[in-house]
């Protein structure tokens, strides 16, 4: 695996396992934590949507979603 997908990959666990902590986290709050762009927190916020592991429960803000997950 390319060494920009495997730390994409590492960055979209972090958010996950971030907003499953906090039980809901903003798109502003994700661009302060993680030192990244608006951009591409919603890109990542994509693929962890995509996967119907979160759910936007109002504009801009983020929760996970009941789907069991295993973390490793």
């Amino acid at each position: 695996m390319k060494p920009s997908t495997e730390r994409m990959l590492t960055r979209i666990k972090s958010i996950y396992l971030f907003i499953k902590k906090k039980g809901s986290v903003t798109t502003k709050e994700l661009v302060e934590e993680f030192g990244i762009t608006e951009r591409t927190v919603q890109r990542d916020l994509n693929v962890l949507e995509y996967n119907k592991l979160v759910v936007s429960i109002e504009r801009g803000v983020w929760t996970t979603t009941k789907k069991k997950v295993k973390v490793s």
